[in-house]
């Protein structure tokens, strides 16, 4: 007697762009059925033994797990409006903002609907390929995540960040917007290199290593905003660092390099100096002045 494989939970794509069509794949590749809409049915073309649906209301209608890869949070009301979503099962991988998300979530409540929102941390290449590390933030319907993790983690790993819709998005902008201010002083250093007899790629990986080793800072900022404590565990205190930005300045106007990527920080850096007890604390303390008070009413 053999035991019978299980079945593979049977998925419908909407949305067929680059990474869509790499969703697709990955779900075909693993042998789950997959029912597929995109406005351009042609892109279908390459997805051998996906099912081609002609509208949204018949690729909704084929399966209970809905996957949503559209171009904007627009772009699936637009698609979705016109289809039954009653007990279907609704997970949202387009890129939106976290209220956006939280608002698209009731907006699928209502229509009879559980709701998953996804943040992708991860490009098509990545897409069914375990060893790049790729992986999709998830937030919203814990049970629906749970009961569809298998089939969610078959294009890239799973990270479930809460019951608030809005968490995933919220993770999503906020690691993407550390990776630009880490690009940014990428360019900086790279700027200041550009007229000098130095290869660029014999620096790089001096940079490489050098933003490796700063990375694990980010745990003593979290345990200091945890804690209140913004003294706590400091090396180079802010007073230090202030002292510090004028020699970045002054280096960046010798080699003719605009320092317009630099100085929003410093002005940061130099202003909490100013407003706080004393300058023993890190940077952590920027992270304040960062956040806008509250309206009035």
């Amino acid at each position: 007697m053999t035991d019978t494989p299980p079945e593979k939970t049977p998925v419908t794509l909407l949305g067929l762009g680059t990474m869509g069509t790499a969703l697709a794949r990955a779900w075909l590749g693993a042998g789950h059925p997959v029912t597929v809409w995109n406005r351009t049915p042609s892109r279908a073309a390459t997805l051998a033994g996906a099912r081609v649906a002609k509208t949204p209301a018949e690729a909704v209608s084929a399966n209970p797990l809905i996957v949503a890869c559209l171009l904007d949070d627009t772009s699936v009301e637009e698609v979705l409006t016109d289809t039954v979503l009653t007990g279907k099962d609704v997970v949202n991988l387009t890129t939106t903002t976290p209220a956006q998300a939280r608002t698209r979530a009731k907006w699928a409540h209502e229509r009879g609907a559980r709701y998953l929102d996804g943040g992708m941390m991860a490009v098509p290449p990545m897409i069914g390929a375990p060893e790049s590390g790729g992986y999709v933030l998830y937030s919203g319907s814990g049970p629906l995540f749970e009961q569809h993790r298998a089939t969610l983690a078959v294009p890239a790993g799973t990270r479930y960040v809460g019951e608030d819709p809005g968490h995933a998005a919220l993770h999503d902008v906020a690691l993407l917007s550390a990776m630009y201010g880490m690009f940014a002083g990428a360019a900086h250093a790279f700027a200041l290199l550009r007229k000098e007899d130095i290869d660029p790629t014999t620096f790089a990986p001096l940079l490489a290593d050098w933003l490796t080793a700063m990375a694990p800072a980010v745990h003593q900022t979290a345990d200091q905003l945890r804690t209140g404590d913004y003294t706590k565990g400091v090396v180079s205190t802010l007073a230090m660092q202030v002292a510090g930005t004028p020699t970045f300045l002054a280096t960046a106007r010798d080699q003719g390099v605009s320092p317009e990527l630099l100085t929003p920080y410093f002005t940061l850096m130099h202003r909490r100096l100013t407003e706080a007890t004393g300058g023993d604390e890190d940077l952590t303390g920027v992270i304040d002045l960062l956040l806008r008070p509250e309206p009035t009413a």
